[in-house]
């Protein structure tokens, strides 16, 4: 972060200097005053469960120098004034959210390396991971951390950049329109990446060509001298070059596009490898995780990572060096022998394909089993998506089925209508009963998928495969 005096913090946020020194310098931002380091000024966000006015105090402790509440504080002020060195002080403001985000729209005025936007229906995240892994060969990198990705992640992001980030990579979420739009107020990308366009939160947009206009806030964000990126194999991608005052550069994986992954194939534990054809040339790659549709995201990647200067051998490099996030395809193998595809943080239905799809890629001595929850925020097609994801997974060499919820309930009759045996699943109400259901069917050299919404909390099951009952 670029160093803010509280006079410019109370200014820049329409705040009140109420005790201190108007000099107290902070050079970094924390909501949290676990994270609080020396020099930080601590926002505290007011709360009915946890309200971070309770913990001001601490925040000081660990050196804050600028405290910015939204309510008076007389303990914490004495302790300011009473600082001899004056090198602290106390601002106070209306709204914490409006606060952080004044603070990063001030902040960004004074960057100057490339801000990416990356948003899209799914794989949003494994972009974001496989472009920041491309960029920090050359480049010094802030990019989200973990959900990070909305109205207070965003604007937090931003924050941690300073004068020696050669770039940063922000993943921005969205629920509805406008919500975009207002992260690119923000953040005002120079670039902008859209993953592809499905049908995640469609109860909430009411169709895909209303999710469609709602990524696209960050195309029409990006200004005529920055460059949006596309994906070739989405037929949303057209109508969001019309809106675009930016030139766009396509990726994919069929012939015309930009950067083009092809010939894709996986090892025997998933993983894909494939050639990226560029106009800079071509370069073999592969992916240290798995799933096959990685190929796309990858290919995102390497198109931002050319335009900005990274050679192909580091794109290369990047890319196979490159980790997913926590909870997207995180593979591991348990003490008691099964192999782990954990990629329960969110689901939509190609997400899920692609999971499926993944899972039966991978070589087993064992079975396959895949442990599918409910698919949240797809409204009125939400029984249709369910019962057609069962009959894809039937149509796939998965050998057993765990559905956790009601919504997935329909998973399990489409796979039954398509022909999976009803012997061959397991139908659980709860997360805590699939992981009862889990540990008693797993066994050595079984590989298991665990894929659902946020909601359903599949993590319970991952940590009873880790910590199986005794």
């Amino acid at each position: 972060m670029i160093a803010m005096q509280a006079s410019v913090v109370a200014r820049a946020t329409g705040g009140k200097l109420v005790a201190g020194s108007r000099r107290a310098l902070a050079t970094s931002v924390a909501i949290d005053s676990r994270e609080v380091r020396p020099g930080a000024a601590f926002i505290a966000f007011p709360g009915e469960r946890v309200d971070g006015h309770a913990f001001a105090q601490e925040a000081l402790s660990r050196g804050a120098r600028v405290l910015v509440l939204t309510r008076d504080d007389p303990e914490a002020a004495a302790l300011v004034e009473a600082d001899p060195r004056r090198e602290r002080a106390v601002v106070r403001v209306d709204d914490a959210t409006a606060a952080v985000q004044a603070l990063a729209m001030r902040h960004r005025e004074h960057l100057t390396c490339p801000v990416i936007g990356v948003t899209g229906s799914s794989g949003k995240t494994t972009t974001k991971d496989l472009l920041r892994a491309v960029l920090a060969t050359r480049l010094s990198v802030v990019a989200t951390e973990g959900n990070r990705n909305n109205e207070i992640g965003v604007p937090l992001t931003l924050l941690e950049a300073g004068p020696a980030t050669g770039a940063v990579v922000l993943e921005m979420a969205m629920r509805g329109h406008g919500q975009i739009a207002r992260l690119c107020e923000i953040g005002r990308p120079t670039v902008g990446l859209v993953t592809n366009v499905g049908q995640t939160h469609i109860e909430l947009l009411g169709s895909e060509q209303a999710i469609a206009s709602a990524k696209a806030e960050l195309v029409r964000a990006v200004p005529a001298a920055g460059r949006v990126f596309l994906n070739g194999d989405d037929e949303w991608s057209r109508m969001m070059e019309d809106v675009a005052e930016a030139p766009a550069t396509y990726y994919g994986t069929a012939e015309g596009v930009d950067v083009r992954a092809r010939d894709v194939e996986t090892d025997p534990d998933g993983r894909p490898s494939f050639t990226l054809d560029t106009s800079s040339g071509s370069v073999a790659v592969a992916l240290a995780f798995p799933g096959r549709h990685n190929a796309y995201n990858a290919a995102a990647a390497a198109a931002v990572g050319l335009h900005l200067g990274i050679t192909l051998e580091e794109i290369g490099r990047g890319l196979s060096e490159a980790r997913p996030s926590s909870m997207r395809m995180e593979v591991f193998e348990s003490a008691g022998g099964v192999t782990v595809i954990n990629d329960a943080y969110n689901a939509n239905p190609t997400a899920m394909r692609a999971a499926l799809r993944t899972l039966a890629d991978v070589e087993s001595g064992g079975r396959r089993v895949a442990v599918l929850g409910d698919m949240a925020e797809l409204g009125s097609l939400s029984e249709l998506a369910h019962f057609g994801l069962g009959e894809y997974a039937a149509s796939l060499p998965i050998d057993r089925l765990v559905v956790v919820g009601e919504g997935a309930g329909r998973i399990a009759d489409g796979a039954v209508r398509a022909g999976m045996a009803e012997t061959s699943i397991v139908r659980c109400a709860t997360s805590d009963e699939a992981a009862e259901a889990v540990g008693e069917l797993l066994l050595p050299g079984d590989v298991v998928l665990l894929k659902a919404s946020r909601i359903m909390g599949l993590e319970r099951v991952v940590e009873g495969i880790i910590n199986p009952h005794v």
